[in-house]
């Protein structure tokens, strides 16, 4: 009884970590997101969901966003900036590197970038 028990507890223990392992591979990342319209990069330095997208990379946004924030907050507390400015100034440096095609939001216009 007990190693059947024994058995099954590892069992299950290895189908949780196959599990784990798959999900990290479908793992929506900010480049895939970015490439499949799922997020789009905002003048404000944030991301946010495109028109007519899933909201599937919902989480990442927020996740990043919050890193972003955090960031602009730091650097702009540093420099006597605000964080909007920092954010600005981020989004310019950010948008330079977004290939043709990356949705962006300016002036609260959505757009996918030409060049």
């Amino acid at each position: 009884m007990r190693t059947i028990r024994t058995i099954v507890s590892k069992t299950a223990l290895l189908m949780m970590l196959i599990m784990s392992m798959a999900a990290a591979v479908f793992a929506l990342d900010l480049q895939t997101a970015r490439s499949s319209g799922l997020a789009g990069e905002v003048d404000n330095g944030l991301l946010a969901i495109p028109p007519g997208a899933a909201s599937e990379a919902r989480p990442l946004i927020e996740t990043i966003n919050n890193s972003r924030r955090a960031e602009y907050a730091n650097v702009a507390a540093k420099n006597n900036l605000t964080i909007e400015v920092v954010g600005g100034m981020m989004f310019q440096k950010i948008y330079t590197r977004l290939p043709a095609g990356t949705w962006v939001q300016i002036e609260g216009k959505w757009a996918k970038k030409a060049q």
